[in-house]
């Protein structure tokens, strides 16, 4: 019998030019990787102290436009300092959206906070604007101590919005009524990384915001991630935590405060500079590859996801909409079976049994979204 969707399947080989298995998002290695791992290697400094470390900050800071960048071993460790840093503390609330990886939460939860939940647009993917201001409009009251949920009687400490699948939300918007409500907004941008909203990188709307370089995310460290800000004292807070709160001595080791070991090893960040100096190849590459999807599905009863206004997106993962659930888990199993990765978006945070609890506005266009969505295949072509 003949699959309903070989006709993706088809394409995809085609595109890719292979019958072998087809990874959802590989990374490519393709200028100094191994000259700079060598180098690093040779100098015996792989931990947390080295030159590549210095300069991958520097590098994500020229290209984001951010002043400040601090690496972490991972973009999960970034958003739990982020949000330490910006005072999310035990008993608060950080408002966000079911519609993301669970770092985001689970970030959330190492503060002490919970997660209020909220709708996303149904074209970026992301928080929705609307949702956020219908519920601090309806649900909260501001107080000599800040934002109070009125149902719960919590602080709202925070707005956490994530750029989702590198489609970015429309954060100016966000950013207009968080300081309204005088509220602080962190952007989760691990996905993002080369997505722009009205001619700004991802991340430089908020206080502060987070990179994954995962070894699935557009450039990679392998595992790795980096808190940017354009604050001073921000900037100097989170590399001093993130390196164990150790004061500055020749041979002494003097600890003031609770830290944490979160610091990125000198080997991450070699391959992290040696991607940065290709990223615009791969960026331009995945353009090509998002390009010649939605060519292909225009006469389709598929929708494919495009950048949404005012956008550049990273395509970080190509993203299909189907007709219905049914229809998404048909595509699914036979991609699959077929040796082509595909996925279905995350579990939405708020239906997992840790935050089941958790407030949770009208989350209508999340939960369609949910029985839909599909990831494809979309690593860069080989370069």
């Amino acid at each position: 019998m003949t699959n309903k969707y070989q006709f993706m399947i088809d394409f995809i080989r085609d595109l890719y030019q292979t019958k072998d298995f087809i990874p959802l998002h590989e990374p490519k290695f393709i200028g100094n990787e191994k000259a700079y791992l060598n180098d690093c290697v040779d100098s015996t400094f792989v931990s947390s102290v080295g030159k590549y470390v210095d300069h991958f900050e520097k590098l994500i800071c020229e290209f984001t436009g951010a002043k400040y960048g601090v690496a972490t071993v991972n973009g999960t460790a970034a958003l739990h300092v982020a949000l330490e840093l910006v005072g999310v503390g035990h008993d608060d609330e950080v408002i966000t959206q079911p519609l993301t990886f669970i770092a985001t939460c689970n970030a959330i939860s190492y503060c002490g906070a919970k997660p209020v939940f909220i709708d996303v647009d149904l074209d970026t993917l992301g928080m929705s604007p609307l949702s956020l201001k219908t519920f601090l409009l309806n649900n909260t009251k501001k107080t000599s101590i800040g934002c109070i949920n009125k149902i719960t009687g919590k602080r709202i400490a925070a707005v956490l919005p994530m750029h989702t699948f590198g489609y970015p939300c429309r954060i100016a918007e966000i950013a207009e009524i968080c300081e309204d409500f005088g509220l602080t907004l962190v952007e989760d941008a691990a996905e993002s990384l080369g997505s722009y909203y009205k001619g700004k990188h991802t991340g430089t709307f908020g206080k502060l915001a987070v990179f994954s370089f995962n070894g699935n995310k557009t450039i990679t460290t392998g595992g790795g991630g980096m808190i940017i800000t354009n604050d001073d004292f921000i900037a100097s807070r989170a590399k001093y935590i993130t390196t164990t709160a150790k004061q500055i001595h020749p041979y002494e080791f003097i600890h003031d405060e609770i830290g944490y070991n979160y610091r990125m090893p000198n080997i991450n960040a070699a391959l992290g500079c040696a991607q940065m100096e290709v990223i615009q190849k791969l960026l331009d590459s995945k353009q090509m590859i998002a390009k010649a999807y939605s060519n292909f599905l225009k006469d389709k009863k598929i929708k494919f996801i495009h950048e949404p206004p005012y956008s550049i997106s990273n395509f970080w993962l190509n993203t299909l909409v189907l007709e219905d659930k049914e229809s998404r888990d048909i595509f699914l199993k036979e991609l699959n079976d077929s040796n082509i990765m595909s996925r279905p978006p995350w579990r939405l945070i708020n239906e997992l049994v840790m935050y089941s609890k958790c407030q949770s506005l009208d989350i209508v266009n999340a939960r369609w979204l949910q029985d839909r969505l599909v990831n494809i295949p979309s690593s860069p072509m080989p370069l």
